[in-house]
């Protein structure tokens, strides 16, 4: 059994776009909503520093409102951010997600790595999912953005 999701994935955009999908809050709420939900800018707030929060509101595709709320961990620009997040803000019991950067030749390499710890194999399978959807749609994002 494993303790953590790990994910990696590379773009081909700069490191420093790349960096800025976690820390401008119209590319985070984008990413974040995926091509399935919708996370309008009004329902967004975010203080990117460290100790800075940050909160959305997905609309789902039911009409269902899933609120979410989360920290910066984590700043180095434009290497590493590490943030927590929860969808249930009141708990304060949230696992930390690392996002380190690296360039490469044409792009660069992003691995989002969350620990699991005494998540059944579903939970995990389910967090894995949801970062794919969230890394293609960060794709696609850096795709219409200026280099």
């Amino acid at each position: 059994m494993t303790d953590a999701v790990t994910l990696v994935r590379t773009f081909a955009a700069p490191q420093e776009q790349v960096y800025s999908l976690f820390v401008t809050p119209e590319y985070f709420a984008t990413w974040f909503g995926t091509d399935q939900v919708d996370v309008p800018l009004d329902t967004f707030a975010m203080d990117v520093r460290i100790g800075g929060q940050w909160r959305a509101v997905m609309h789902l595709p039911d009409g269902t409102l899933k609120h979410w709320a989360g920290s910066f961990l984590e700043l180095d620009a434009p290497n590493r951010v590490v943030f927590d997040l929860t969808d249930e803000p009141e708990n304060p019991d949230r696992l930390p997600v690392t996002a380190t950067l690296r360039p490469t030749d044409g792009g660069t390499e992003l691995a989002l790595v969350q620990p699991t710890p005494g998540w059944p194999a579903e939970g995990r399978a389910a967090l894995e999912q949801g970062y794919n959807a969230f890394l293609d749609s960060m794709d696609r994002l850096l795709q219409r953005l200026p280099a």
